[in-house]
């Protein structure tokens, strides 16, 4: 029954339709997700330190960088599960799922220790200066642990959009959520446990433990299309080596994040005010997830339908799907831009009341989003050109925007021009970025149809 459900999601209805509606959920997912990643930030500048809000800024790279890892599987997991459940083959799927699954529990062991034995240099390499280095090595040890959770739940998220069931995705992360809304002032004011920013990250690291249960609990009881079966686990070089191809585009987007990210807090770490930068930097980072998420949960409900017309070899379905999600990734972009920008001070001072704090992350916000239409062309593209198996193309669309236009522009302009230098960094990189994502659609396109008319019998 959930099998043909699906198909009939993925397969035969319209696909702006069954982009929308797998899109929904997943979105609201996302924004729950980014719920405690602001909520986190909002108890955290009620501390009354603004040294706290720098040092959980410092984190800002490291985060960027787990959730690369985790998209490498994950992404890749999902792109390959929907195209063989559109070529009807049920036990490939569960076969890559399972296989995938089984490797992101092993990695998340090995970056929760790995993490915790280098944390000190990992954050003086982030940014963290004296002042601020206890508060982040105590933020980040919980995000090292939370990595037991986060990789194994977030390739178990992705073949659940894989395979459209985005109800129990979005349970999942909700539930993680608002778990995470209750606990923090819980662990962190005097009145509970007093932790302080520690506390902060533990109950965010709780919050993703409970989410990696429920979606466990699902596919452990049989609910799922995919099955998560011992059998199934085969961790051929292969099949993890095509996910891996498949994935690190999505991985090399968060990657060029980090990096940039990094770049921009040791960028303003020599100039006038550096921890009052550095601290509305952070804040900043965090309030563009919000905008992230929604581009992203739009493009979680346009992946699993394209794949799977993709693997059924729905050459009239599949360029519609692309069309609907390039102009959707345009619309939203302009739309998310245009609220930051109207509301760019209200939005600080939610985190900060330091006038300070409040005018640099004002701008900077305003800055980031100058033209945020270049996130979601790139981002919408990267995906794919991984769906069609062109994933050399979505790895040079994934780097060009936060790495190979930022990294220079990031790298001199602040040395010019001061903060200024910081402001203007992103709308350059954007607009070379829109360029290049413009002249590559109709080459896009025809590689599509190419590789789809190559592709052999079972996706």
């Amino acid at each position: 029954m959930a099998a043909k459900q699906n198909a009939s999601i993925l397969g035969e209805a319209k696909p702006s339709k069954a982009i929308i509606k797998l899109a929904l959920p997943a979105t609201l997912a996302l924004l729950a997700k980014a719920v405690y990643n602001i909520v986190d930030t909002a108890y955290i500048g009620m501390l009354k330190d603004d040294i706290a809000l720098t040092a959980v800024g410092v984190t800002v790279p490291l985060l960027l960088i787990m959730v690369s890892i985790e998209n490498i599987f994950a992404a890749g997991a999902a792109v390959l599960a929907g195209r063989q459940l559109g070529a009807k083959d049920e036990d490939g799927a569960s076969r890559t799922v399972t296989t995938i699954i089984g490797l992101s529990i092993v990695i998340g062991a090995i970056l929760c220790v790995g993490g915790i034995v280098f944390i000190e240099p990992l954050m003086r390499a982030f940014g963290a200066s004296e002042a601020s280095l206890p508060l982040a090595k105590d933020y980040a040890f919980w995000m090292f642990v939370a990595a037991l959770a986060n990789l194994p739940a977030q390739s178990m998220n992705c073949a659940a959009r894989a395979e459209s069931s985005v109800k129990i995705s979005s349970i999942a992360v909700i539930t993680g959520a608002l778990l995470n809304v209750v606990l923090d002032p819980v662990f962190m004011f005097d009145w509970g446990l007093g932790m302080g920013v520690e506390g902060a990250s533990l109950a965010t690291t709780v919050s993703q433990f409970v989410t990696f249960f429920i979606l466990a609990w699902f596919y452990l009881s049989g609910r799922s299309v995919i099955k998560l079966r011992l059998r199934s686990f085969h961790p051929s070089w292969k099949l993890i080596k095509t996910v891996t191809v498949i994935g690190i585009p999505t991985a090399v987007i968060q990657i060029c994040l980090s990096v940039a990210s990094s770049l921009t807090n040791i960028a303003a770490a020599p100039l006038p005010d550096a921890d009052n930068i550095i601290a509305a930097y952070g804040v900043v980072q965090r309030l563009i997830l919000i905008g992230c998420y929604v581009v992203m949960g739009f493009m979680q409900g346009y992946q699993p339908v394209a794949s799977y017309a993709f693997g059924a070899k729905q050459e009239d379905r599949f360029h519609q799907s692309v069309r609907f999600a390039l102009k959707g990734s345009l619309v939203l972009t302009v739309l998310v831009a245009a609220a930051y920008i109207l509301l760019s001070r209200p939005l600080i001072l939610l985190f900060n009341q330091n006038p300070v704090i409040v005018d640099y992350g004002r701008w900077l916000l305003i800055s980031q989003v100058a033209l945020y239409p270049a996130f979601g062309l790139c981002y919408m593209m990267t995906i794919t050109y991984q769906t069609i198996g062109a994933s050399g193309y979505g790895l040079f669309l994934s780097m060009i925007r936060q790495g190979l236009f930022y990294v220079p522009f990031i790298l001199v302009l602040p040395k010019l021009l001061g903060v200024t230098g910081i402001y203007l960094t992103k709308p350059a990189a954007d607009l070379l970025t829109i360029l290049v994502c413009l002249c590559s659609i109709r080459s896009m396109k025809r590689i599509a149809s190419a590789n789809m008319n190559r592709l052999p019998e079972g996706g």
